[in-house]
């Protein structure tokens, strides 16, 4: 109590995130136990009908629900070990750079993107990259004399666009991060190396690289967390019933089943589902991120 006395200030200015937290995170789990009820929202929780675990039954049933799970892993997966390969190795290349304004400007080029909604990258990307005079297509044909090629409606070039469009628009931030690992480097290491004759590769790979590895298992280890969060923003501005097969993810079809064909109680337990194992993935990535890199929030 006299700690809380002395800042109650700063509890203070915690309170308006703390009710929101409460209201829109909290408050609606209650909401979960739809996912054990054939509920229909005239009937409301109290009257639907409890169905146990059929829904999750359904699930596993479900040719298109089961398709939809690996499309998640597939473009997760590749998405985590892109944005964290990416921003790294460029991050090496940046600091080389001896230009400060040169490099300022690089930095800040890279990382306009991130700032950027998928609505508006995602009409952009509609637009350059239609068969229909879309510039990339154009280039594709004049150049290397080949078709136009169909990259939101193939399901396997959706992926690719998917992967390629969400690396372009995130490796500045973590660019970001890995330069901060870099500032953090010991100056002396490199003249110490520099005196030994060794080069400015072998200062990379032997100094460099070393020194950015905590930080890379810390990044990579924590976002195994979000392995199940494959861009619902991004997929659901690109995609369309032609690339449902290869770009479907889980926050997509629950928007679909639950919200426009009514399956709410199925929708529902999708959600509940992807919770858990992301929450499972959390925890374990935090453990992998304390034993490899001693990094720990408490």
């Amino acid at each position: 109590m006299r700690t809380l006395k002395k800042s109650w200030q700063f509890h203070l200015m915690i309170l308006p995130s703390l009710i929101f937290l409460i209201i829109f995170n909290f408050i609606p789990m209650g909401g979960i136990v739809m996912a054990f009820q054939n509920y229909k929202p005239w009937l409301g929780i109290l009257g639907s009908d409890w169905v146990g675990l059929d829904n999750f039954r359904y699930l596993f049933e479900r040719q298109d629900s089961v398709q939809v799970i690996w499309n998640t892993l597939i473009i997760a997966v590749l998405k985590l070990i892109f944005n964290l390969g990416v921003p790294f190795v460029f991050s090496i290349l940046l600091n080389e750079l001896r230009k400060m304004y040169f490099k300022r400007f690089v930095q800040t080029l890279v990382y306009l993107p991130h700032f950027l909604s998928w609505v508006i990258l995602g009409g952009i990307l509609l637009d350059i990259l239609s068969t229909d005079g879309g510039i990339v297509n154009r280039v594709l044909v004049a150049v290397f004399g080949i078709e136009p090629i169909f990259f939101l409606g193939n399901g396997d070039w959706f992926r690719f666009t998917v992967i390629v469009s969400d690396i372009w628009k995130e490796f500045g931030f973590g660019t970001v991060v890995f330069l901060a690992a870099l500032a953090n480097i010991n100056p002396s290491l490199y003249e110490a190396a520099g005196m030994d004759g060794a080069s400015r590769l072998r200062q990379t790979l032997h100094i460099t690289v070393p020194s950015m590895i905590p930080i890379a298992i810390v990044v990579g280890t924590l976002a195994l967390g979000n392995v199940l969060n494959a861009g619902f923003d991004q997929i659901f501005n690109l995609y369309n019933s032609l690339v449902y097969e290869k770009g479907d993810i889980i926050d997509t079809f629950v928007y679909r089943t639950a919200i426009l064909n009514g399956e709410m109680g199925f929708g529902t337990a999708i959600g509940l589902f992807k919770s858990v194992i992301s929450m499972i993935l959390i925890l374990i990535s935090y453990r992998l991120a304390y034993k490899w890199a001693n990094y720990r929030i408490f």
